[in-house]
């Protein structure tokens, strides 16, 4: 998109369909969480322990990494590396080509999605299906998702059901389960005819050389085992060092994506079909994706590497709750995207993104291992300032304050002006200004601007003190009056 943040945000404020969208699916994402931590004993106790868990792996990556690698070749898995995006393209197409791949499959996978890689099947003439639900949704509408474990979550029912009838020839008055029934029975048969099926990683076991996936639909298993080629999409940070720590991992996970205690299908699959299987894929590759992470894990914005994608920040961030997903033009929306993006795609890119936040915290406060998003949103900020990314009116202002800062005279003689200024501004409310001039218009756009002090807090805190020295001194006066006088009786 060629527009900005605050125009994509403008036009999604104005979208009566996307905020009814928003509002009921949030609200649901966000009391299931509440109410399946609060059933735990130890809910926060456990999510500690998955911030240490997570802060140990990613410290100690190289070596988990190597480890995934040995036991993985074990069980007959091959892995490949992928330093980025276009490498890891070329694996996956080298493994069609090679395979003589005509129908590809795929279940729900951000990773998918990061590094494009539906494009560049068709383009070679692959057919592509996506079989989660909410994928085939967008697939359809020729969108793509707004959330990051509900890719439809901006879609109504209602235009859910247009779309089926436009596509799948359905009736215009299904519910729910109809519409699911409907999308099953197309479904189906791509599962059958597909040479090639395409997963994410929710994680990957070191101990185990093993991938961990978590559907509620089931269409994960369909993908995992039914084509006879298996191709798992992991970054490289999705790692849990062994099963216990798997365990640990995915009960954070489906309590905070979801509200659930677990997935309904949580799949560790460990290497191609072996004798006596009945089915299974008959190879199973799976590409170890870096595309910037070990960038972010040598800098200030590591600690974004702990993130399991659940979604939690986004169901509680008041911006994303306004704005939806596609508002922010990235792979990954909300508080997470807007560190994850820049972190990724390396200096300047996503530079708007971390704007988009009012650093309330919430999503520190949902994040099952607690990663400080504001910290890192603050960083990026200001590294974008440095760079010398910020608009020129900021960058003037900026300027301005710093001189005027370091001149206490100065200080004091600015703010008396703009006091000045705002009294005589027009479109004002009991004091509060409703209308500024631009640059900072924008503010009161949306609010009003408080009024400014007439008297500064130093000058206030100055005649209090002189104030405050008169009155000693008339009680010193007094008292030395009544010490003579008590002389005077005693003498």
């Amino acid at each position: 998109m060629s527009s900005s943040l605050n125009q994509r945000a403008a036009i999604a404020l104005q979208d009566a369909p996307l905020q009814q969208a928003l509002g009921g699916a949030m609200a649901h994402f966000v009391t299931g969480r509440r109410r399946a931590f609060a059933a735990l004993p130890h809910g926060e106790a456990l999510r500690d322990h998955a911030r240490s868990l997570r802060a140990h792996t990613i410290a100690h990556l190289d070596e988990h990494l190597l480890a995934f690698e040995r036991h993985a070749q074990a069980n007959d898995s091959q892995v490949h590396w992928a330093r980025d995006a276009e490498e890891a393209r070329k694996i996956v197409m080298h493994i069609a080509r090679q395979n003589d791949v005509r129908r590809v499959v795929k279940s729900k996978s951000m990773l998918s999605e990061e590094i494009e890689i539906n494009k560049v099947l068709e383009r070679a003439g692959l057919e592509v299906l996506e079989t989660d639900l909410g994928e085939y949704i967008v697939q359809l509408a020729g969108d793509h998702p707004s959330h990051i474990i509900a890719p439809a979550v901006h879609w109504r029912l209602e235009d859910v059901a247009q779309l089926f009838h436009k596509h799948l020839h359905t009736s215009l008055d299904l519910d729910i389960p109809g519409l699911q029934a409907a999308a099953r029975q197309a479904l189906r048969a791509g599962f059958l005819q597909a040479d090639m099926g395409i997963s994410g990683a929710n994680f990957i076991c070191a101990e185990t050389g093993s991938v961990a996936l978590v559907t509620n639909e089931g269409n994960g298993r369909f993908v995992t085992t039914t084509p006879r080629i298996h191709v798992a999409l992991a970054g490289i940070e999705r790692l849990a060092p062994s099963l216990a720590d798997l365990g640990t991992l995915l009960q954070v996970l489906a309590r905070s994506a979801t509200g659930q205690g677990l997935s309904v299908y949580t799949s560790i699959l460990t290497g191609p079909r072996r004798t006596p299987d009945e089915d299974g894929p008959e190879q199973v590759h799976i590409i170890l994706i870096d595309n910037g992470r070990t960038t972010a894990l040598a800098g200030e914005m590591a600690e974004i590497l702990y993130c399991i994608r659940c979604g939690a920040c986004l169901n509680v961030c008041p911006v994303y709750l306004r704005i939806g997903g596609h508002a922010y033009d990235a792979v990954y929306p909300g508080p997470v995207g807007s560190v994850v993006m820049p972190a990724l795609a390396g200096p300047g890119a996503g530079s708007e993104l971390p704007q988009a936040s009012s650093l309330c915290g919430a999503c520190v406060e949902a994040c099952p291992v607690r990663i400080d998003i504001p910290r890192m949103l603050l960083k990026l900020r200001a590294d974008a300032v440095a760079q010398g990314q910020a608009p020129a009116w900021l960058k003037t202002g900026l300027k301005l304050y710093a001189r005027a800062a370091t001149t206490p005279r100065l200080f004091r003689l600015a703010a008396k002006a703009a006091a000045l200024v705002q009294r005589l501004w027009p479109g004002k409310a009991q004091g509060w200004s409703r209308r500024l001039p631009p640059p900072l218009n924008a503010w009161t756009d949306a609010r009003a601007f408080p009024p400014l002090a007439t008297t500064s807090f130093s000058e206030q805190w100055r005649k209090r003190g002189r104030e405050q020295g008169a009155r000693g001194r008339e009680q010193g006066a007094g008292g030395k009056g009544q010490g003579a006088g008590g002389k005077e009786r005693g003498a």
